[in-house]
């Protein structure tokens, strides 16, 4: 990849990020945030955008960009009002900007231009009050961004100034120009000179500078910006073309830009010099400028130094050489401060934090890491178990020093882990959208609420939870909410609530899809399961077995094949592909009241932290999150249901206890309780039994290898890892192995009578 092609790499990953930051705003001005900084934000994200796109020739992006941006300058102007019409076309605007980027990716075919060309007009109206603009045909040059190149001579003779006097200037046809920058402004490789020779090529102009900010040496700060800059600028031109000028900085800067007429402040010029203005030309001497403003003042008592030179002279002869003239005395400070119109205290920007520094690097070379890494937890777990087997005491150096090399090999685990941690938040941003277009596809009213953003997983997680989530959030809208007529008449309000949420639990990660619609109507379900042949027609089927029919492939409630639903492939796909990640889905519905789709999945598909036990001569991997407490089974705290199924008492409680080794197959008899170890473990819905072990091994963090990727899936085994002789233990799915003995139990738990 060249050069150009890396640079424009570099800026549609920043669109990805700049878009995300863009639908978070708009949802804030949605639920009736619509203060100043929200509407700001809004406008950064477009304007950089359209910077960006200009920069690279994406004429259709920019134009698009562009009028989307005139509407929220007016916004955050006050000139218009945020009203809800407003903020539902910027969400609309949104998507189309976002589809203007994909195609320029070229990863979506081109844009309609009918939906783009609508949609400008929606906003062109917005912007106008009602009444749109002629259409203009644009120049390129209006939107094409043409590198220049230019020298700025930095060798010619600094001008003397004098004692400033106050000379008003004739009435004129022009624009004031309040420029002060930011320290972030010189951050991103913008220079005032420059902008201040762009503005000299639209006309005559004359500039000051207040240099009054400017601290003393010992608390400088180089990067920050000091300096105000006002510049009248003599031309009958629109302000749309001077702010043209400041595209690229005016989020890093404060700028005023008002008319110029008879009635403007007097500008400094000063007592040596004729009252001038800088002529319109390429040859702006813009150090001369810099260089007047560094020097006007004695750096003891910095006063506003304005700058206005005369027209350009016709050339002189070179002078004689001269013995150096001494060392003027310290030209007398004025007493009254430089006519210089000051900021208004609300455009003054905030001390802003430090951005924190990141840099982008490929996936591949993440996942190169991870799994040398893993490899390496692997060996020093094989040293360890060399060293026990040796012989050699705990408190030999060796020892020791093994212990240390654990130690580190677990915080260089923690933190390449923590570098491929990412939050669902990139994920959820998606979903907005997604809401909006479904629900005008089936005309209902819907609001999508999100919780847990910031919660984080393993990116190859986040990556795979697109897919499931959208049908999930389709099928909430098309068949769990009703039509607002119906939501209506059953005393519900005519807008359906969709709630997407994460968190962490039991060192999983939990997402949650509700909705407060019909929830699941299970006659129904089960009737169109065996019309399909799905089930025997004499099936005797829980609720929760009826629930998790929605799953089978080919299973559809919606009565015709619409672009939405109906073909049957939805739900059995979200399940294949949390199963896929080592997951689980459950549904909790209440008939009338809604429904809920819970995904549980693992933080990382690459290691665990497990407890070590023995079963049947097998060797098994507990996850560590899951287990409450570990215990010697008692023969009074022994019990068995129906003389059969042993129970065990645990705080006041008797929870099944179940023979891993037997439940798995591997021996025919089972093992005296009294005679194993008990652990106790709790699933993620808050259930609790106890697993019967032969005995505990000890703790430890173990690298998952998949399992039905290099054999087959197995149930109640979640994955498998490499131990420290080179063997192959099974990670248990707890979910599992409790839920199943569950369900062969008719009392699971049972009380302590008082």
């Amino acid at each position: 990849m060249d050069a150009f092609e890396a640079i424009k790499a570099t800026f549609f990953q920043e669109c990805d990020e700049l878009l995300a930051e863009l639908e978070s705003k708009l949802m804030l001005l949605e639920q009736g945030q619509t203060d100043l900084e929200t509407i700001n934000a809004v406008f950064r994200a477009v304007h950089s955008v359209k910077g960006g796109a200009g920069a690279f020739g994406l004429e259709a992006l920019v134009r698009f960009a562009h009028v989307f941006e005139t509407l929220m300058d007016e916004l955050r102007a006050g000139r218009k009002p945020c009203d809800t019409v407003t903020i539902k076309t910027l969400l609309r605007a949104s998507d189309v900007l976002a589809d203007h980027i994909q195609a320029a990716q070229g990863l979506a075919p081109p844009v309609d231009e009918e939906r783009s060309a609508g949609l400008v007009h929606e906003l062109e109206l917005l912007t106008h009050g009602g009444e749109a603009p002629p259409v203009v045909e644009e120049d390129e040059d209006d939107f094409g961004f043409v590198p220049m190149a230019f020298d700025v001579p930095l060798d010619e003779p600094l001008p003397s100034l004098g004692e400033p006097e106050a000379v008003a200037p004739e009435a004129q046809t022009g624009w004031r120009i309040l420029f002060k920058p930011h320290g972030r402004m010189y951050g991103s490789a913008n220079e005032a000179g420059l902008l201040l020779r762009e503005l000299g090529r639209l006309g005559p102009i004359t500039v000051s500078v207040d240099d009054s900010a400017l601290p003393t040496l010992d608390v400088l700060v180089a990067e920050d910006g000091y300096l105000t800059w006002t510049i009248d600028l003599t031309a009958a031109i629109e302000e749309k073309v001077v702010r043209e000028v400041f595209d690229f900085v005016e989020a890093d800067c404060d700028l005023t830009i008002s008319p110029l007429g008879g009635g403007a402040e007097p500008v400094l010029a000063f007592e040596d010099e004729p009252p001038a203005v800088l002529p319109a030309s390429d040859e702006l001497d813009i150090a001369a400028l810099l260089a007047k403003a560094a020097g006007g003042a004695p750096a003891a008592e910095p006063a506003p130094v304005a700058v206005a030179p005369a027209p350009a002279p016709e050339p002189e002869p070179e002078p004689a050489p001269a013995a150096p003239a001494p060392a003027p005395a310290p030209a007398p400070v004025a007493a009254a401060p430089a006519p210089v119109a000051p900021i208004p205290p609300a455009q003054v920007a905030a001390p802003v934090a430090p951005a924190p520094v990141t840099i982008r690097v490929d996936l591949d070379r993440v996942d190169r890491l991870i799994n040398v890494v893993g490899e390496l937890v692997i060996q020093q777990a094989m040293l360890s178990q060399r060293v026990l087997e040796s012989g050699l005491a705990r408190s030999s150096g060796i020892a020791l020093g093994l212990e240390d090399l654990e130690l580190l090999t677990r915080e260089i685990q923690d933190s390449v882990m923590a570098i491929r941690a990412q939050p669902v938040k990139s994920v959820f941003q998606r979903m907005p959208r997604l809401v909006r277009e479904v629900a005008d596809m089936v005309s209902k009213q819907v609001r999508l609420v999100t919780a847990g953003e910031d919660t984080e997983v393993d990116k190859t997680v986040v990556e795979r939870l697109a897919e499931p989530i959208t049908h999930m959030l389709r099928n909430a809208i098309d068949h769990g909410l009703e039509t607002p007529d119906e939501r209506v008449a059953a005393g519900k309000t005519a807008e359906g609530t969709v709630r997407l949420a994460a968190l962490h639990r039991s060192g999983r990660i939990v997402i949650e899809i509700s909705d407060d619609g019909r929830g699941i109507n299970r006659e129904r379900v089960k009737k169109i399961a065996i019309d399909k042949g799905l089930v025997a027609p004499d099936a005797a089927l829980t609720d929760e077995q009826i629930d998790n029919l929605i799953f089978l492939p080919g299973f559809s409630t919606a009565a015709v094949v619409s672009d939405i639903s109906g073909r049957g492939v939805g739900m059995d796909v979200v399940k294949r592909s949390i199963q896929a990640l080592g997951g689980r889905i459950s549904i909790s519905s209440v008939p009338g009241k809604g429904s809920t789709f819970t995904l549980s999945l693992p933080l990382t598909l690459a290691v665990l932290d497990g407890m070590v036990v023995s079963a049947a001569d097998q060797i098994l991997i507990a996850p560590l999150p899951a287990i409450v407490e570990s215990l010697t089974p008692q023969e009074g705290d022994l019990h068995y249901v129906g003389g059969v199924d042993p129970v065990i008492r645990f705080r006041d409680r008797f929870l099944p206890l179940i023979d891993v080794a037997m439940t798995m197959g591997f021996r025919d008899t089972p093992v005296v309780p009294s005679e194993g170890v008990a652990v106790v473990v709790e699933t993620e819905g808050g259930q609790q039994a106890a697993l019967l072990f032969d005995a505990i091994q000890g703790q430890r963090q173990v690298v998952i290898k998949s399992l039905e990727t290099n054999y087959q899936q197995v149930e109640g085994i979640a994955a498998a890892t490499i131990l420290g002789d080179g063997r192959v233990a099974l990670i248990l799915d707890v979910d599992v192995l409790v839920t199943d003995m569950r369900r062969r139990s008719s009392r699971p738990d049972f009380k302590l009578a008082s």
